[in-house]
């Protein structure tokens, strides 16, 4: 499958990424020369120098025969003229990024049928809805929903107390409906047997039953208490996103922002919520507004490196736990080492909604775990595929790969090796990503 990527912006790179170490056949159109030099060089892409906007652009075969078109340029309209351009010279599938949220609000089938768009990704939308849904598990380190949910994945950081420390998996007490699915160790993933353990510091994935997840999280929730209180350091397009939905969810709410224009936005927004203008490497500011009683501090700046600075002078100053979004992919593992409690990439998690439309097949959802080094696959499976009426033991599926939970009509339960498949059945997978590409087929139906 042939995929155009059109800028070679911060998201475009990170998508062209992606989609090469997946291999697939990845063609990146840059206006700016400097920009296509640098993916040229970087990445196993062919990069062409062009406006996607220009028809001549659309000539090129190497264009034109293209199966995907995403198109992530800085300017919401380029995007959506380069996908309608991009229908009109036969190109099947396009994505766009759309950060104006009047477009997708009010006009979403302007951008469907009008526009030809057949996704549309807002990146700080995507990003501000994932820190939402993990503030509302306080102990997690990351969460998500499978199957409507009726599957969830918990993450949570192994602490020196835990209960589960230095015991054998295969002597843990840990309830039938819940699975621990995958350990990561100093950004190292193992996929544990009966003989493994955790050790202080591990990041433990489980996957279970959600209800059985919600209770289970109970015994992880010991270092912070009801979430109450947040700060949010930063009024872009994330944190305009993010403080209305804590506020709808009874949190109390302050953010502090340099710019007025920023300020008054949010402002507009919120009922009780408080904004302030300032700034946010103020000491006596910071401690004037309470952050040592903020229950998380969240640093949404458009700095990476000032993110990670405010993110430890909040801890400094009593800040019981924060959030950082990073637009490098590449600073995750290193905030992560000095005391970042999360760490979120925007692009990562957009890239992730993109590998998904992309994939095809039975593919429902994919979520990029630690640094896209794994990722979680909700897959339906496929009339006549290769596991459709095979036992787990018979899969032959790759050690760096496990099959977590199956879902088969409204009953969802964790299977063992003598669990059979069938069409229809959705399975949850945890793989290493480098073996999505050849794993994921075994799980398609027929001409999928």
């Amino acid at each position: 499958m042939r995929i155009v990527i059109a800028g070679a912006g911060k998201l475009g790179f990170s998508i062209a990424q992606l989609l090469a170490e997946d291999q697939f056949d990845v063609v990146v159109v840059e206006i700016d020369p400097k920009r296509k030099d640098v993916i040229q060089n970087t990445l196993d892409v062919l990069a062409i120098e062009g406006n996607s906007c220009n028809p001549t652009t659309f000539a090129d075969p190497d264009i034109s025969a293209s199966d995907v078109l995403i198109a992530c340029t800085d300017s919401d309209e380029v995007n959506m003229v380069t996908c309608l351009m991009a229908k009109n010279h036969g190109i099947k599938h396009t994505v766009a990024r759309i950060r104006n949220v009047d477009y997708a609000i009010h006009s979403p089938e302007m951008l469907k049928d009008d526009m030809k768009i057949d996704l549309v990704i807002n990146p700080e939308r995507i990003t501000a809805g994932e820190i939402d849904h993990i503030l509302m598990t306080p102990s997690a380190l990351n969460v998500d929903d499978f199957a409507d949910g009726k599957v969830r994945m918990f993450e949570a950081k192994v602490k020196e107390d835990s209960p589960i420390v230095n015991i054998p998996l295969k002597d843990l007490n840990i309830p039938k409906d819940i699975l621990m699915a995958m350990v990561f160790r100093r950004h190292q993933m193992i996929i544990p047997h009966g003989n493994d353990y955790v050790i202080p510091g591990d990041n433990v994935y489980f996957v279970g039953k959600h209800e059985a997840i919600r209770e289970f999280e109970n015994s992880f929730s010991n270092t912070y208490e009801k979430l109450e209180k947040v700060l949010i350091i930063g009024a872009g397009r994330t944190g305009r996103f993010l403080a209305p939905m804590l506020e709808k969810q009874g949190i109390q709410v302050k953010v502090i922002e340099k710019d007025k224009d920023r300020c008054q936005l949010l402002a507009a927004k919120l009922k009780r919520g408080l904004v302030l203008c300032g700034d946010g490497t103020d000491i006596d500011l910071l401690i004037e507004e309470g952050v040592s009683e903020a229950d998380v501090v969240i640093c949404l700046t458009e700095d990476d490196k000032l993110n990670l600075l405010l993110a430890q002078l909040a801890k400094h100053l009593g800040a019981r736990k924060t959030i950082v979004r990073v637009a490098r992919n590449e600073y995750i593992e290193l905030m992560e080492k000095v005391g970042v409690d999360i760490v979120l990439s925007s692009r990562l998690l957009s890239a992730g909604e993109v590998l998904r439309f992309v994939r095809k097949g039975g593919i429902v959802s994919v979520s990029l775990l630690e640094g896209a080094q794994a990722e979680a696959l909700e897959i339906i499976v496929g009339e006549n595929s290769d596991v459709d009426g095979v036992a787990v033991r018979d899969m032959n599926l790759p050690p760096e790969c496990l099959l977590c939970a199956i879902v088969r009509g409204n009953e969802a339960y964790i299977p063992n090796g003598n669990t059979v498949l069938h069409a229809n059945d959705r399975v949850i997978l945890f793989i290493k990503s480098e073996f999505s590409k050849t794993t994921v087929p075994l799980f398609e139906g027929r001409g999928a």
